[in-house]
């Protein structure tokens, strides 16, 4: 099935940015901080996979899930949809842990101390 990867990418993405929406986590609490941060770190990862596909690390196999289109040799067009995707959610998921220890920090000044 041509394209089953970048589809569950997108749609992973897709579900993540709901949590996201619902909660203004990331992109709903600073959408440019968000997009910087998503494209900066996507930059990074690509220049990542740049150095190790020269240096032969990295390299594609084959996979009937992917569309077949290389933007770079052992370079799917998945890859850099995978890296945004990646980026995204560390933001999320930093966002949501970062909120719950605020919570919890509040939450324990506000409760009497046990002696």
């Amino acid at each position: 099935m041509p394209g089953l990867y970048l589809t569950a990418i997108i749609g992973s993405a897709a579900g993540i940015a709901l949590l996201d929406r619902r909660w203004r986590l990331a992109a709903w609490h600073a959408p440019a901080r968000t997009a910087g941060a998503v494209l900066l770190g996507t930059a990074f990862f690509l220049a990542w996979d740049a150095v190790g596909i020269a240096s032969g690390v990295f390299v594609k196999g084959d996979s009937p899930l992917l569309i077949g289109i290389d933007l770079a040799p052992h370079l799917p067009l998945e890859e850099p949809f995978f890296l945004a995707f990646l980026c995204y959610l560390a933001l999320v998921v930093e966002a949501a842990a970062r909120r719950m220890l605020d919570r919890a920090d509040r939450a324990s000044r506000r409760s009497p101390e046990s002696s």
